[in-house]
């Protein structure tokens, strides 16, 4: 793992603004840093988080003895010992144990046509001298980001967009055009960032550039673990395999690994399958809240309950409104985008506190969104079941005494196509038509009604929110997250399943049934919730906390309204009338109001 950077730039003359990058990103790679000038004006660098073979031969970024190719690269190539074992077959001798010289010798050989058979989370830069070209290159899931600023023949890149502002060569100016996705998303559109000059590499995107800086084209890949000719049909079986043998692969490292756990069905599944079959206890890591909001909460329960049964223990992360207001300036000091998703801020915690025991952090992110374990999902189906029905109910039943806040989103969200009703779900609230435009640019195009939803959520929110999070949580402290749920069997699983066989399973089925056949009903059974923090009861309940969030919220309405749809002006002047619906959103404006004061100009 570590911190990628790239600088094209004829006039550059000397290390200094790749240099700030590499200072600006030393939290991803605290082990090592380097820097390699490849020519005159190009620069590759490195902040290296050592997880396999720790020693310097190891260190990147990575060159051939001729000088002709370079790569600095960040992530966990899960077939890396396959690939190993072809180069050896073809004669290439290695030095290291570590997967990043397979990458590149694998690079060296098979050139752009090799990346297809690569499987694992990364981005990276591979410059090839003989060919005169650069290759920015990200993983088809998304796990890992890379962002870039391409101006005529300038070229800045790497793996955090503050890095890239850092540098000195792009300014820090706001995108204003992100402010109203993010307000239905938590999220900037994919591609963009809330800084105008810096743009993101899609997953599955490769970029060629010339040395110049020149650019000549953008291809995509998609994940190759396609099943064999003879393979029957997914079902529970084969997914129980490909699990173990996830499970396996990510929780293998040559430095201490832990867990977030959740004591819920996902996160428990994982640490049950790593004990029974190695019967190894590892550290766990959950969050729990202080005595007087926890009536909701009872993760720590669970986590401690099933990590008593294989003889490990549980560390509870205990945290209250006053440890928020203590921890919030250090917690945006390590924030590269915002996202309006308080796990974001409790994954940190976590890691915070992890860092002190692992370097690598496992977590059951992914599984809703390949098995369909969310309310927008069940409630999708039951839209699909009888769409006329529902399109035909007349508006007025939303302001209803009778009407749940949940049935008023639902109601109001069906749209005549299936798709924006599902755009909707997905939404905090119903996005406006030229928004929901925008994004059907991005929602699947040929599958059920059912698949293709699942896959928007697997391309969309779970790329530009949770894994997004989720990586910028673990490498702020120098920790590799992995998500075993979304290697890539598991992935490819999900997409032979049909529209009928996951329209017509219970969510997350098989992760249940696997439980109770192993002895842990209670967990299985255990009603589902999220992954957040009480913002409703602090906001009521901790004055410091209501007045830390209104006042930003209302300076961001005394610079930004003009951004925001007319309905919701009352939000941003009057936040403390909204609580009660609106909380989500409410902490979404307050935590993009902070990062835009400490980060724009």
């Amino acid at each position: 793992m570590c911190g990628v950077h790239l600088l094209v730039d004829k006039s550059a003359t000397d290390e200094r603004a790749i240099a700030n990058m590499v200072e600006s990103c030393t939290h991803r790679g605290p082990d090592h840093s380097g820097i390699i000038k490849v020519s005159n004006g190009v620069f590759l660098a490195s902040n290296r988080l050592k997880i396999l073979d720790s020693r310097d031969e190891a260190n990147q970024p990575i060159s051939n003895k001729e000088g002709s190719a370079f790569l600095s690269w960040n992530g966990f190539l899960y077939n890396f010992q396959e690939l190993k074992n072809q180069l050896i077959s073809e004669g290439v001798v290695f030095k290291t144990r570590s997967d990043g010289e397979v990458l590149f010798q694998w690079l060296l050989l098979k050139g752009k046509e090799g990346i297809q058979y690569l499987e694992g989370m990364f981005a990276f830069v591979f410059v090839n001298i003989n060919k005169s070209e650069i290759l920015l290159v990200r993983d088809p899931v998304g796990m890992k980001s890379l962002y870039y600023h391409h101006h005529e023949n300038k070229l800045i890149c790497s793996s955090e967009a503050l890095c890239l502002v850092r540098s000195g060569k792009v300014g820090a100016s706001l995108d204003s055009q992100q402010v109203l996705p993010y307000w239905y998303l938590r999220t900037a559109m994919p591609s963009a960032s809330f800084f105008k000059k810096v743009k993101e590499l899609l997953p599955g995107q490769i970029a060629v550039f010339g040395l110049d800086g020149s650019k000549k084209e953008v291809t995509k890949f998609a994940i190759n673990a396609a099943p064999g000719p003879n393979r029957p049909a997914p079902d529970q079986k084969i997914f129980e395999q490909c699990l173990i043998e996830a499970v396996l692969k990510h929780f293998t490292a040559e430095v201490p690994v832990g867990m977030v756990l959740s004591g819920g069905a996902d996160s428990s599944l994982l640490y049950h399958i790593w004990y029974k079959e190695t019967g190894i206890p590892l550290p766990t890591f959950t969050i729990g809240f202080e005595s007087s909001y926890r009536d909701s909460n009872s993760d720590a329960t669970f986590a401690d309950n099933l990590t008593k049964k294989y003889g490990g223990g549980n560390q509870e992360i205990k945290i209250g409104p006053a440890f928020f207001l203590q921890t919030w300036d250090e917690y945006l000091s390590h924030l590269d985008q915002p996202v309006g998703d308080s796990a974001s801020y409790l994954t940190w915690v976590i890691a915070r506190e992890a860092k002190k025991r692992v370097k690598v952090l496992v977590s059951g992110v992914g599984a809703d969104e390949l098995f369909g374990g969310y309310n927008r999902h069940m409630a999708f189906k039951t839209y699909l079941k009888r769409p006329n029905l529902w399109r035909g109910l007349p508006h007025f039943l939303q302001n209803m005494p009778f009407i749940s806040r949940n049935q008023k989103k639902f109601l109001a969200s069906i749209h005549e196509n299936p798709d924006r009703t599902f755009i909707n779900f997905a939404a905090l609230n119903p996005v406006p038509e030229n928004l929901g435009k925008d994004l059907s640019d991005y929602y699947p195009k040929s599958g059920g009604n059912y698949k293709k939803a699942l896959g928007y959520d697997q391309s969309f929110y779970l790329v530009h929110d949770l894994l997004k999070i989720h990586d910028n949580a673990c490498m702020s402290h120098g920790i590799e997250g992995r998500a075993p749920y979304l290697d890539w069997p598991l992935v490819a699983l999900n997409r032979e399943m049909s529209d009928k066989q996951l329209i017509n399973t219970t969510p997350k089925s098989w992760i249940k049934e696997i439980l109770i056949a192993e002895g842990l009903e209670n967990i299985a059974k255990r009603k589902k919730s999220g992954f957040g923090l009480p913002i409703k009861e602090w906001f009521l309940h901790h004055s410091g906390f209501r007045m830390k969030m209104c006042s930003a919220i209302i300076d961001f309405g005394n610079t930004y309204a003009g951004l925001v749809p007319k309905e919701w002006q009352s939000l941003l002047k009057n936040p403390e009338d909204h609580i009660q619906a609106h909380y989500l959103l409410l902490f979404n404006v307050f935590l993009l109001s902070e990062w835009i004061n400490k980060n724009i100009q």
